[in-house]
């Protein structure tokens, strides 16, 4: 199943981002074809990160919330908010 992982960083916590991108990215990349999709999200004119969407395969909801948790960016205390939710692709069609 595919969940969909939407984070709101912290006001003012640019700086956690920045010292733990290496080590997230890092984490998202030992996901392999797992991982779906994934990207920072932004303010309306592309200035600002606000948050991060991620899209990952996964046999179920709590394995979606342990993989949620142990993200270098939440361990570091990023996030203001974290949402999962199942997902289902329509289109494109395969």
């Amino acid at each position: 199943m595919i969940f969909v992982i939407t984070c709101v960083d912290k006001p003012d916590h640019g700086a956690v981002r920045k010292e733990n991108r290496t080590a997230h990215l890092a984490y998202l990349r030992d996901l392999g074809d797992t991982l779906f999709a994934a990207g920072p999200t932004l303010t309306d004119d592309a200035s600002t990160v606000t948050g991060s969407v991620i899209l990952v395969e996964l046999p179920d909801k709590q394995a979606a919330e342990t993989f949620a948790a142990n993200d270098p960016y939440a361990r570091a205390g990023l996030f203001e908010s974290v949402t999962i939710k199942a997902w289902k692709k329509v289109f494109p069609e395969d």
